[in-house]
């Protein structure tokens, strides 16, 4: 009895302390590990959420960029710290979905060594091509790929990231032969797409309508479902050519597991504060993107059906990082 007592004590101990923690965070700063390089999707949005979470709780937050392997680096980092909640990880679409059927030796388990905070968007894609490319529709560059086998090359954020994979599922289903030229992040790729280095690219509409909108770079559809309400002359690949091509890009929020429940809910409101925002849904919208509010345990679940659903792809468009 006196055991079962004391083991009810910690247990209420543990809770407690837990409570004084969440009701406490943050006393100091937060650091942000954005796993891209700079000028990325992930970093903006980070940057963007964290100046707010500056501006409600008054402590400074610290975007740390820590690229590589597909954004494995970055995100073992955040899975080995503490559980406290002042380490976080903007996670990805590659780093918690793709990259666990693509790595036969993960770093970390995205499941298991992470605490799901919140999605804070999803990012309709564009298919752009370098001006110079002779193609004017996606049948039209399906058609050249075809009759160059091996000599158009497009380029990708990386290896395992969603431009990778919007790439190799577009060579699979369209039945051509492309060069992958991988680079460390969305930045230098379009730097060298527009430079004509590489032929086309799949990228986030973020990243690229704007240079799109001036004239460095075509645009031939949207790799999404349906068409954008930012870019509505666009077809989708899918109805372009390619029906049942889909491929949306989208990064979320995540802490060590083990985090205090508590703390993780309360990251979990304030991002979806900011999110809600006049100003970042206009910045979304403008930028072809879309904020779903999702609990804690619903960003787990979706996690989980992205898993799922980019491990088949990863296994009939038989691709392989290493």
């Amino acid at each position: 009895m006196k055991r079962c007592t004391t083991a009810i004590f910690g247990f209420l101990l543990i809770g407690l302390s837990h409570l004084v923690m969440a009701q406490s965070y943050p006393a100091r700063p937060i650091r942000i590990v954005v796993p891209f390089p700079a000028g990325g999707i992930a970093d903006l949005f980070s940057r963007h959420i964290g100046q707010k979470f500056n501006d409600a709780w008054g402590q400074p937050v610290v975007v740390d960029n820590r690229p590589g392997a597909g954004g494995n680096i970055g995100a073992e980092i955040v899975a080995k710290s503490p559980a406290d909640g002042y380490t976080l990880v903007m996670g990805s679409i590659g780093t918690h979905s793709v990259n666990v059927s693509l790595f036969s030796k993960l770093p970390y388990d995205p499941l298991r060594d992470f605490a799901p905070v919140a999605l804070v968007m999803e990012a309709e894609g564009l298919l752009v091509l370098h001006p110079s490319v002779p193609a004017k529709s996606v049948k039209e560059l399906i058609a050249l790929a075809r009759a160059r086998p091996g000599q158009v090359a497009y380029a990708s954020a990386g290896h395992g990231t969603a431009s990778h994979l919007a790439g190799e599922l577009f060579k699979s289903m369209a039945k051509v032969d492309m060069v992958h030229v991988p680079y460390k992040g969305n930045v230098p790729a379009i730097t060298d797409l527009i430079g004509g280095q590489t032929s086309l690219l799949f990228a986030t509409m973020p990243t690229v309508l704007p240079q799109v909108q001036a004239g460095r770079l075509k645009a031939l559809a949207v790799t999404s479902s349906a068409r954008s309400p930012a870019a509505p002359e666009l077809p989708t690949i899918a109805e372009a050519a390619l029906p049942g091509y889909s491929v949306t890009n989208w990064i979320g929020l995540f802490a060590p597991a083990g985090t205090p429940r508590d703390i993780v809910v309360k990251l979990n409101g304030e991002t979806v504060r900011i999110m809600k925002t006049p100003e970042i849904q206009k910045r979304l919208v403008a930028e072809g993107a879309k904020f779903t509010p999702t609990t804690p345990d619903e960003f787990a679940a979706y996690v989980k059906s992205e898993i799922a659903k980019w491990a088949k792809v990863v296994k009939e468009a038989g691709i392989h990082v290493d």
